[in-house]
């Protein structure tokens, strides 16, 4: 799941340190992400330490929410708080999945952190929430199922949706993705 709306994610801004709150609209949809899970048990939830992700966690009706520092957004390093428009006036071709973030971390970084999850995941048994990021979430989601970190890129991924990841006797698979709750009054 990733974390409902911030000032940042609204304004395109890259947000990855920097430890914003949820705008108030951003807790409606965490509040309305809560209500189109109600009644699906998990037997264990995880959360990034930001508090973007924690409350929305929270607003979902997660509050005990394990923090993984595994699940922290992608470090931006000197490109936080830059919009990509910003970034690409000195860096024209710019790619994140190819060239990572200058003072954060390396496409080769965020593949060892989303392998990680991945391990620790796969070796938990029932049903198991992650509350993350938008970056952080479409990287998890192509190591899932074994694509190249460049695949992400094609991957949306809005405030406060939701994917299903599973495994059936076979391989790794996407059932749902990018599945965004209708915002509850």
């Amino acid at each position: 799941m990733r974390h409902g709306e911030t000032a940042w994610s609204l304004t395109g801004q890259h947000t990855g340190r920097t430890d914003l709150p949820l705008t108030p609209h951003g807790e409606a949809e965490a509040r309305a992400l809560g209500a189109a899970l109600q009644g699906v048990k998990f037997d264990q939830v995880f959360t990034s330490p930001r508090a973007r992700a924690r409350r929305t966690a929270e607003l979902a009706g997660h509050a005990a929410a394990a923090v993984n520092f595994d699940l922290a957004e992608w470090d931006y390093g000197d490109y936080d708080g830059k919009t990509m428009a910003e970034i690409r006036t000195t860096r024209p071709d710019w790619d994140i999945y190819r060239h990572g973030c200058p003072g954060g971390e390396s496409p080769e970084q965020i593949v060892q952190r989303a392998d990680r999850i991945i391990a620790r995941l796969a070796a938990l048994n029932g049903r198991v929430a992650a509350f993350s990021h938008g970056h952080f979430g479409r990287v998890l989601a192509v190591r899932w199922i074994g694509l190249p970190l460049g695949s992400a890129r094609n991957f949306a991924i809005n405030t406060a949706s939701y994917g299903i990841l599973d495994r059936d006797a076979v391989r790794p698979r996407i059932v749902q993705w990018n599945i965004t709750p209708p915002r509850l009054a």
